[in-house]
């Protein structure tokens, strides 16, 4: 039986002072979420193991969500950060990727102002690196980025990689930026075409407007299944982020239900195959996986 996998969620601490981007006032992100708290969701949900994923451009994370992950049998992979303009975080990536939950990197390229920032000279160390070492490239960005991120994923072409939240397409203006809709949609099939990039089901109620309906999202999830078809899609709650509009629940049942034309075994794989194919993950989850 294929096991379920949550391909993306987060564990966080704010009092580590290193998430520049969370407002120091918000009653939903600016507390502190741990492993206790996601355990009584996954059980309602059946999900059997997670990808923890960065969320401070720090190393520092990175460490701290391995010792989680070490304690967290749940946790089945860790995408860190190591900073992609200093070639001397390329120890950082020899020493980490012999932890057997580090998985891969992430850097915040949607936090970056300069929209060719992934195409600098300085910084194509990094992705030659994950290369040469086997490692996971999430891709965090907008609309905007999908054309640079073509060509990084061209240049690279044995470049592990995977898009995140469907490069977070403006859902909440799908009235008035149909244009936007169209050119976000065909930037997503030529990547899916032209690569062998993954792209993760996660992160759309996030760009959806409060009270969102499945109908609001049922546009934007049917161009991903159509790009990149079901072993080539990976399911993520992006917990506790998707709390700004959603619970986990709420958001899985919404997940199911828009993948509900798909066949069983397609189904199977949006939901645990390709998380578990692309990430490498252990075919049966560890035993006890849902206590801190």
């Amino acid at each position: 039986m294929a096991i379920r996998v949550d391909a993306h969620q987060h564990y966080w601490e704010p009092r580590r002072g290193d998430y520049a981007w969370m407002p120091p006032d918000d009653p939903v992100l600016a507390r502190r979420y741990g492993p206790a708290d996601l355990a009584p969701e996954l059980v309602a949900a059946g999900i059997d193991c997670t990808v923890l994923v960065q969320a401070a451009a720090t190393v520092e994370e990175t460490e701290y969500m391995l010792g989680l992950a070490d304690a967290t049998p749940s946790v089945a992979a860790v995408v860190g950060w190591i900073d992609f303009e200093d070639r001397g975080h390329l120890r950082h990536l020899e020493r980490l990727r012999h932890h057997p939950k580090f998985v891969g990197v992430r850097p915040m390229i949607q936090d970056i102002p300069d929209v060719d920032w992934m195409l600098r000279d300085d910084v194509q160390w990094a992705y030659a690196a994950l290369v040469d070492l086997d490692l996971t490239f999430d891709a965090l960005g907008f609309s905007r980025h999908l054309a640079n991120f073509l060509t990084i994923l061209k240049r690279y072409p044995r470049l592990r990689a995977v898009v995140d939240h469907c490069m977070k397409p403006q859902i909440r203006h799908h009235g008035t930026a149909r244009e936007e809709l169209s050119s976000w949609a065909e930037g997503l099939r030529r990547i899916a075409a032209e690569t062998g990039a993954c792209c993760k089901l996660s992160g759309l109620v996030t760009e959806a407007e409060a009270g969102w309906r499945e109908a609001d999202l049922a546009p934007y999830v049917a161009a991903v299944l159509q790009a990149f078809g079901a072993e080539w899609v990976m399911w993520g709650s992006d917990w506790p982020v998707c709390r700004l509009r959603a619970s986990y629940a709420a958001w899985h049942g919404a997940a199911q239900s828009l993948c509900a034309g798909l066949s069983q075994d397609e189904q199977a794989q949006v939901f645990g195959g390709t998380a578990q194919r692309f990430y490498r993950l252990a075919a049966t989850p560890a035993s006890g996986t849902l206590g801190e």
